[in-house]
């Protein structure tokens, strides 16, 4: 049927199809260009590898530069202690100074570090390498997130970019003993960071030429020194305790005198942003807050960050016991132990695109609590270890929680993007990655002090299986409540 429409001036006009006429355009989303994210899934990879590829080289580098006890500790802990302690300066260093001039030094920082790592001869050099290592991923990874937010405006294909950066990491921590045991045996202790170099050289080529670089803007407010001091050195006085608490114990006059320090410092940190942020509002601050309070008054933000704490105390403390259950109580090799914990470490290849579809269409909460609680019920399957349970019996517990953990993890960076304003997703991503160091740093530090002090180890396990869940549990009430509060402002 076609219509024979009248100018004004009772004129016709060209005959045409009225269903032709009445279609609407289709909506083009834009794709998901694949270089950006390739280059920024690339340096979020090599932060997380480093987390653990360590920790299997720690025979060979004793023997390798006579290295004693504490000396191993800061070689695998020291690097998680200052990229805790950094992360708030680097959030807000990339706020100040542009998103990807960060990316690029927090990158060329830890490729530098690497490779001092690579070439040391003694246990201090090490030791230093490792500690500029987690200074180059403070800078690169709240970097990393924003420029995430920036490249991918829809909401659809950011999810599905999250889902893929998320993933890669989640492979690449639970995947660092198997790589770092394929590496020793087949090489050296040297060529865990020596990996570092090639994949860090294309990851800047990928960013220089497909990431473009924002116009800096002129600061309106000087920095704020007393408050990035006051966080640096709480954070680190908090990390180093929890990591200290595992092996000297909670009440250890090192680990005290940290948790104090760290409280204090952290405390009086609280003080001087809530300071700066009212003398902004009266308009009398020459300088900005590094931390604004008022950050924290949005309370899916308050939440987001509180899960992010709560999903790496269990699922990082219980994969510290799981690790030793596998080697201590069943006789694994590091290699097979690495295999053994692939259905937990490796879920992100399941989790990435289901979530991407769950949150295109009902946004991050859904999957969220979904995540959480599936990660609760499978923290509860630990309760049949023994040190004879069947592999097979373990697998729900394995594949639950890592798909549990992976998915819940990808829907709060998701949350927290969204929650963050433009000139803030440096620092917001900063808060959510303290959130989530912080968790793994008291999850590892507890778990382990519970399952050394209860005699046998399986019952340690087991008590740390049910705190896990709990913690689980208090995350999906979390996420509940602010999707029905997010739900009741659409009403």
């Amino acid at each position: 049927m076609t219509t024979t429409d009248l100018t004004p001036e009772g004129g016709r006009t060209a005959t045409a199809p009225r269903a032709a006429a009445a279609a609407p355009a289709p909506a083009v989303r834009p794709a998901l260009t694949l270089p950006p994210l390739i280059a920024l899934s690339l340096g979020y990879f090599l932060v997380m590898l480093d987390v653990t590829v360590v920790n299997v080289a720690v025979p060979e580098i004793r023997t390798a530069l006579d290295t004693g006890a504490s000396a191993l500790q800061w070689i695998v802990d020291g690097y998680s202690t200052v990229f805790a302690g950094l992360l708030l300066l680097g959030g807000g260093l990339a706020d100040r100074l542009g998103h990807r001039r960060m990316f690029l030094t927090g990158l060329g920082v830890f490729t530098a570090a690497s490779l001092v790592c690579g070439l040391a001869g003694t246990s201090g050099a090490l030791i230093a390498g490792r500690l500029a290592q987690g200074a180059g991923a403070a800078l690169l990874v709240p970097a990393s997130l924003a420029l995430l937010q920036a490249t991918y405006s829809d909401r659809a294909v950011r999810a599905r970019a999250i889902a893929v950066w998320g993933a890669v990491a989640s492979i690449a921590f639970g995947a660092g003993p198997a790589v770092g045991g394929l590496l020793v045996s087949g090489l050296e202790w040297r060529s865990v960071f020596w990996l570092n170099l090639p994949v860090a050289a294309l990851a800047v080529v990928l960013t220089v030429r497909h990431i473009p670089a924002t116009a800096r803007k002129k600061p309106a407010r000087r920095m704020d020194p007393a408050g990035q001091m006051l966080g640096i050195v709480g954070l680190v006085a908090l990390a180093g305790g929890l990591n200290e608490a595992g092996s000297h114990g909670w009440t250890s006059p090192l680990v005290l005198a940290a948790f104090g320090t760290g409280a204090a410092c952290l405390t009086a940190f609280a003080l001087v942003e809530r300071a700066l942020e009212a003398r902004e509002r009266a308009g009398q601050g020459r300088r900005a807050p590094l931390l604004p309070p008022s950050l924290f008054r949005s309370g899916a933000f308050t939440a987001t960050a509180a899960i992010g704490l709560l999903i790496s105390l269990g699922y990082y403390g219980m994969l510290f016991l799981t690790t030793l259950y596998f080697q201590q109580e069943r006789g694994f090799t590091v290699l097979d132990t690495g295999l053994a914990l692939l259905p937990s470490v490796c879920m992100g290849l399941v989790a990435a695109p289901l979530f991407s579809r769950l949150a295109a269409r009902t946004g991050p909460y859904v999957p969220m609590a979904g995540g959480l609680a599936l990660g609760a019920v499978g923290f509860l399957g630990w309760l049949t270890a023994r040190p004879d349970t069947p592999y097979p019996v373990l697998l729900f517990a394995l594949v639950a929680t890592g798909l549990g953990q992976t998915m819940t993890a990808l829907a709060a960076t998701a949350a927290i993007i969204e929650t963050a304003p433009a000139s803030g997703a440096g620092i917001a991503s900063a808060v959510f990655n303290v959130a989530r160091q912080v968790g793994s740093a008291v999850g590892v530090a507890l778990f382990g002090t519970l399952a050394a002090a209860a005699g046998d180890f399986t019952s340690g396990l087991r008590l740390s299986a049910g705190i896990a869940a709990a913690a689980f549990a208090v995350g999906a009430v979390l996420a509940v409540g602010v999707r029905r509060r997010a739900a009741g402002r659409t009403t």
